[in-house]
């Protein structure tokens, strides 16, 4: 397969390059278009959980709609992550970050401010996607 450089005419951002590589050839992502992907998925996720306590028990219209768009958009781009990272590896990435940021969010947002031992479980969940994502062989498969 040759490389698609009309991609690169100047006129797409490239995320929009990424996609278009991968909607070229979905049984191909590579392993760094995945970790894009569920960077993607991550902050969409981090966005739509930002907004649940907004929406008022999905009462109020922008918050809801935002936070289930998101979400929505999220878990189809993990969809497709998961064909080239391990599943358990995707979803602790992706809920573990997740966790870290919204607590931070809710110190800002909402002036949660978490305890010693919440700061050193959320130190240890951080760890833990670190290592899982370090020390697994997920290119080797």
């Amino acid at each position: 397969m040759s490389f698609p450089h009309h991609i690169l005419d100047g006129k797409k951002a490239i995320k929009d390059c990424a996609l278009d590589i991968y909607i070229q050839n979905p049984m191909k992502m590579n392993l760094m278009y995945a970790y894009i992907f569920l960077a993607l998925a991550i902050v969409l996720e981090i966005t739509g959980t930002s907004f649940v306590k907004d929406t008022e028990g999905f009462t109020k219209w922008l918050p809801s709609i935002i936070c289930l768009v998101t979400i929505c958009f999220s878990y189809y781009l993990m969809s497709h992550v998961v064909g080239s990272i391990p599943i358990g590896i995707t979803y602790a990435t992706w809920s573990g970050l997740g966790i870290a940021a919204i607590t931070i969010i809710g110190v800002f947002k909402y002036n949660q401010i978490p305890n010693f031992a919440t700061i050193i479980g959320l130190i240890l969940i951080i760890v833990g996607v670190i290592i899982v994502n370090t020390m697994s062989d997920i290119g080797m498969r």
